[in-house]
């Protein structure tokens, strides 16, 4: 995206306008310094001295602001209030995990059971179908190609990376390996080989379908985004793999033909809980006898799922609009529906890596902090800098706190099995 097409992004609505100081502001306020109190974290300003020692810390910056953005759209409200610059951390990802972690404390259960009234309902154009798709992958992955090139390793992988665990549980290795290591798991899973008909759903900017068609397969790849497609397309000729692998401009649910693996990397995310019995049919249908399909998600806990089906997210507004996390049951369900069979947790079936994620996080955050002059230099303004920041941090804060995780997940046809 140039630097004119960023134009219309620079009002920031959701961030200029501060919402009125009033009652709701009141309560947010009331609210937030009890939670806080009871979490692990430190809060100054408002008239408060230095925090506790060894807790991580928000300062209050611009307290009328912060407390009426709270008050008017909850956590919304708090996301634009870090972009807005009425509150700060010197270490942002330690806080928003503390938060995460004591996520209970912030409200009293009787008020949780309110909820509803508080929230914001997801809007209807977020919704994910063909046209509702192609809006919400353009405005996340068309931003840039540049932008993300500035933070992610050279294999452009964006997704979590699975790294080498040590005896004493700590992550090692190069992102670029680690990217290469979580591939060739799934290209495993799915039992890619010489000859395999691949289909992968979501290009992303091409590594799987370079390292598929490296093994000798024919792999066809789908994607909504212009901006990946054409980078993943030029990727694939340059390496001289063009006779093997080919990328379209194509919804999934298009997709016709029958393929002895399917593939799709953290992209049913981006689904929406309408359209999973949708997704997992299709995958069903494109699945030829003894085929394998396997599926990358980001997973949270059953009963958050249901709690927050239809709310309007900050992430959902600012980040990835329509998308919606499943749980494990929710995919395994949906799939035993649609007559596809869940592998059980096991080196070659389901693994959980959410730490990894967490890791992957970290790192692309550094990356990006790291390229600030370069990242202006693309057109993007302090307000979009100080929200992708927030971005990485929340995301990297939800699998650090273990509110998230990161699976693979092995499928194949049920009627195989009998």
């Amino acid at each position: 995206m140039t630097t004119s097409a960023l134009a219309g992004r620079a009002s920031w609505p959701g961030v200029a306008a501060v919402p009125r100081y009033g009652v709701r502001a009141a309560v947010a306020r009331r609210l937030f310094d009890r939670g806080a109190a009871r979490s692990a974290i430190g809060v100054e300003g408002v008239r408060r001295g230095p925090a506790e020692p060894g807790r991580p810390v928000m300062r209050i910056v611009r307290p009328a602001a912060f407390y009426a953005r709270v008050g008017d759209s909850g956590l919304i409200g708090f996301g634009e209030s870090y972009m807005a610059g009425d509150w700060e951390a010197d270490d942002l990802p330690a806080l928003l995990t503390a938060l995460a972690a004591h996520l209970p404390a912030l409200v009293p259960p009787p008020l949780q059971r309110l909820r509803r009234l508080a929230v914001r309902a997801r809007p209807d154009e977020d919704d994910g179908g063909a046209e509702g798709a192609r809006r919400n992958v353009a405005h996340h992955y068309d931003l840039s190609n540049d932008l993300f090139a500035l933070f992610l390793d050279e294999s452009m992988t964006y997704s979590s990376a699975l790294f080498e665990e040590r005896p004493d549980g700590t992550l090692a290795g190069s992102l670029d390996a680690a990217q290469h290591r979580k591939i060739d798991r799934l290209l495993d899973l799915a039992a890619v080989r010489p000859g395999s008909r691949v289909l992968e759903i979501g290009t992303g900017w091409g590594e799987l379908a370079l390292r598929a068609a490296r093994r000798g397969a024919r792999v066809r790849s789908l994607t909504l985004s212009r901006e990946q497609r054409d980078l993943a397309a030029a990727r694939i000729a340059d390496a001289g793999l063009a006779d093997r692998a080919r990328v379209e401009l194509r919804d999934y649910r298009d997709a016709h033909g029958a393929y002895d693996a399917v593939l799709s990397v953290e992209m049913i995310e981006a689904v929406g809980m309408r359209h999973w019995p949708e997704y997992f049919a299709v995958l069903h249908r494109l699945l030829a006898p003894g085929g394998r399909a396997a599926v990358q998600a980001i997973t949270m806990p059953h009963d958050r799922m249901l709690a927050s089906r239809g709310t309007h997210t900050w992430i959902e507004k600012y980040i990835f609009p329509g998308g919606m996390l499943p749980s494990t049951r929710a995919i395994e369900e949906h799939a035993e529906d649609a007559g596809l069979r869940p592998a059980p947790p096991g080196p070659a079936g389901r693994l959980s890596f959410g730490p990894h994620y967490a890791e992957t996080l970290r790192r692309w955050r550094d990356r990006f902090l790291a390229s600030g002059p370069q990242v202006a230099a693309l057109g993007f303004d302090p307000v979009f800098r100080r929200m992708w920041d927030f971005y990485l941090a929340y995301s990297l804060a939800g699998f650090a706190s273990g509110y998230l995780d990161v699976q693979q997940f092995l499928l194949t046809r049920s009627e195989d099995h009998r």
